[in-house]
């Protein structure tokens, strides 16, 4: 019974417009990406190949075009539409008069906003693997599938090659894995306010709001010895699975925060749900 109300939940998500804006953005992102890759990027980093002794094959490759699309724009335009669709769930149907029906079931509210919230993750998790695999399926297009993986994060001190590619490619996927738990923060977030008196607008303004602050904190320098204590410092953490030598250490430290922290959000947004009076 539990799965087959996940499968409605989900049925309404993704019977909803604006579940696909999100989609069709990015396809027209990554298209613009590869076009701009192929005319201006590709006798750049062909230059900088050259500089560095690095096979060009390797720095302008299918998985290293797949691995910047993903750096580039997940964190900044990804959150964006996990935000509109976490803050959409609850707020939406509060909004329409649908949860004062649903409420007059005998179903409680806990299993309600249980049943919202994984809905909600699922379409995080999926939605940065539809990115990961239209960006290599259109850049295997473009560049061909050869090549290696080069990954470079100055932010995180990372600076590795991967020749081989089924080694690349595994690491990517388990940078992906890990890159939809991370997102998963800002649909928590979104979700969160949506479970407050509030209409969806604002429950994604505010959700955005709260990320986009820390991120700007986090990237001033003189706060530069506090980043452990931001929230996109330790999303940005599963980029270690990139590194030659993964510290896994440093990467169970951070999930375990950020799951403490989405099952926190969960909680104080359902405390904020039982409160509320639908009756009038």
């Amino acid at each position: 019974m539990f799965l087959t109300q996940l499968f409605g939940e989900l049925r309404k998500l993704f019977a909803r417009k604006r579940t696909y804006i999100g989609y069709i953005v990015f396809l027209f992102f990554e298209i613009l990406v590869l076009i701009l890759w192929l005319q201006v990027g590709r006798q750049q980093f062909a230059e900088l190949a050259e500089r560095n002794f690095i096979p060009v094959e390797i720095l302008s490759s299918s998985l290293t075009a797949t691995y910047w699309m993903m750096v580039a724009s997940m964190f900044l335009l990804g959150s964006i539409y996990f935000a509109l669709v976490a803050g959409d769930i609850v707020a939406k149907e509060s909004e329409d008069g649908n949860m004062r029906l649903v409420l007059s079931r005998p179903v409680s509210r806990l299993r309600i906003l249980l049943l919202k919230y994984l809905a909600v993750l699922i379409y995080t998790v999926t939605f940065v693997f539809f990115v990961g695999v239209t960006g290599y399926g259109m850049a295997v297009m473009a560049m061909g599938s050869g090549g290696g993986l080069f990954v470079w994060n100055p932010d995180m001190f990372i600076l590795t090659i991967y020749p081989d590619q089924s080694d690349a490619f595994r690491r990517l996927f388990m940078g992906a894995c890990l890159m939809g738990v991370s997102m998963c923060v800002v649909s928590s977030l979104g979700f969160f306010f949506s479970c407050f008196k509030m209409k969806p607008a604002a429950a994604s303004v505010m959700a955005l709001s709260v990320f986009f602050i820390d991120f700007v904190l986090q990237n001033i320098p003189f706060l530069a010895s506090f980043k452990d204590a931001f929230i996109t410092f330790r999303m940005a953490n599963w980029v270690y699975v990139l590194q030659e030598e993964i510290p896994w250490d440093r990467i169970i430290e951070s999930y375990a925060i950020l799951f403490g922290l989405n099952i926190s959000l969960f909680v104080l947004g359902w405390m904020s749900f039982q409160s509320r009076d639908f009756k009038t």
